[in-house]
């Protein structure tokens, strides 16, 4: 039988690893954290949060913006679940959707998600659509700045979230996120973004084609964006936002609908097999 300073000890590890997943599981909610932010999300007392952080960081699972007093994930968390081959809830509840769209339409869809300060793309029609211009885009990056896509994740997530993310674009020394270190110019283009509901491509990064895209919701939070890409020549933006919008809309609501159904359904599950489990205990 183990002596108290075992027992106390033990007990110490396990709430070192309990916080150490909820901090994980917290930076992902969003591109980039504060420690303010994962305090409020946690509940973890502000030194811990810093002390996991650096050791998250040794380990290269996150990554320090000391500029901003910010952090984020890296590539390397995805070594936690290479042993993981289920399709992520975002896909699943995307996928018909967008493929039973693009059968209607013929135009390719995608849905993207934000990642390291862009966009990327996690799901695409693109090989079912014979209007396409690429042969796949899935894990294209795209910049929060230019890309419809990217435009729809950064002009409708919260404004503290917002606010960081545009500090770290303005430091960015990718071309397409320049015009980021214009702060009044790109907010009054968030803004204008979010008065129409819908964001476009800048014409000047891809003139060949051109995509409406609309934020995707999970719990209040904007977790991802979904868009419809057409040739410029084929059809004018106007036309394309008054035949196509309204059916974006409508599949970003219904991706968010899916998503609550998922991760209730999830939920579900998990509480059974507790519950299951408990039984067999007794």
């Amino acid at each position: 039988m183990g002596t108290s300073s075992e027992t106390a000890a033990e007990a110490s590890s396990i709430r070192a690893v309990s916080r150490a997943i909820d901090l994980l599981q917290a930076l992902n909610r969003q591109p980039i954290s504060t420690v303010d932010m994962l305090h409020g999300q946690t509940g973890i007392p502000k030194p811990t949060i810093v002390r996991l952080l650096r050791t998250l960081a040794a380990k290269g699972l996150v990554c320090h913006a000391p500029k901003h007093g910010a952090y984020y994930l890296t590539s390397q968390v995805q070594s936690l679940s290479v042993g993981y081959h289920s399709v992520p809830k975002i896909v699943e509840a995307a996928a018909p959707l967008l493929d039973a769209m693009t059968s209607r339409v013929k135009w390719p869809l995608a849905i993207a998600v934000p990642e390291n300060n862009a966009a990327i793309i996690r799901y695409s029609t693109v090989p079912n659509s014979p209007l396409a211009l690429l042969h796949s885009s899935i894990n294209m990056r795209l910049s929060l700045v230019t890309r419809a896509l990217g435009r729809a994740v950064l002009a409708f997530c919260e404004a503290d979230e917002q606010d960081h993310i545009l500090q770290a674009l303005s430091v960015s020394t990718e071309p397409e996120d320049a015009s980021a270190k214009n702060v009044s110019d790109i907010r009054r283009l968030l803004s204008d973004i979010r008065a129409c509901g819908f964001a476009m491509r800048d014409p000047r990064v891809r003139p060949v084609s051109n995509t409406i895209a609309v934020p995707v919701y999970e719990n209040g939070r904007v977790v991802a964006s979904v868009g419809l890409t057409f040739i410029s020549s084929a059809l004018r933006p106007e036309q394309a936002v008054k035949d196509y919008l309204g059916q974006v809309k409508e599949i970003g609501d219904e991706i968010s609908d899916r998503l609550k159904q998922i991760t209730e359904g999830a939920a579900s599950a998990g509480l059974a097999q507790a519950q299951s489990a408990s039984g067999l205990r007794h």
